[in-house]
């Protein structure tokens, strides 16, 4: 077993669009801005706390920069994975700067959407498809089971 683990999973929300920069090589670079917030009630007064972390997520996989180039936008909702990593810099001042970051590395990281899936999604199990057949394995559930489990699948907390 390794000594040490680098790995950061997070669900938030854009704060912005994606930034793609591009490599001399033409590969592109997204920069995502993601908010992650935890809320509580205060024991004494009993109103409602919110709490918003912003974190610096960097995509260096192609990929996955393409991906959140095409289809994520600002207040997406999305889960990411990846290690943290701290550089530094100099600012315009020539100080020495220091920021850390959420990193996607080429072979390494995940990005998923967890918004609703547009309409152009592939039918759900047990509903007719473009052909008027039954698709998925149980060809006996209906439409309401259908649009039933669709609801229960919405529904998920996470």
């Amino acid at each position: 077993m390794a000594g040490s683990l680098n790995k950061v999973m997070l669900i938030g929300h854009l704060g912005a669009d994606p930034e793609i920069r591009r490599t001399n090589a033409d590969e592109p670079i997204a920069n995502l801005r993601l908010a992650t917030s935890e809320s509580w009630r205060d024991k004494n007064s009993g109103e409602r706390k919110e709490k918003t972390e912003w974190h610096q997520v960097v995509i260096f996989n192609e990929n996955l920069a393409k991906v959140a180039e095409q289809y994520l936008k600002k207040g997406a909702k999305v889960y990411v994975e990846g290690a943290l990593q701290t550089r530094k810099w100099e600012d315009r001042d020539g100080r020495e700067r220091y920021t850390t970051e959420i990193v996607l590395q080429k072979f390494r990281g995940e990005l998923q959407s967890l918004d609703k899936l547009p309409s152009n999604r592939p039918p759900p199990a047990g509903s007719q498809d473009d052909y008027g057949t039954q698709s998925g394995r149980d060809t006996r559930q209906t439409q309401s089971d259908a649009s039933r489990n669709e609801r229960e699948i919405d529904e998920i907390p996470f």
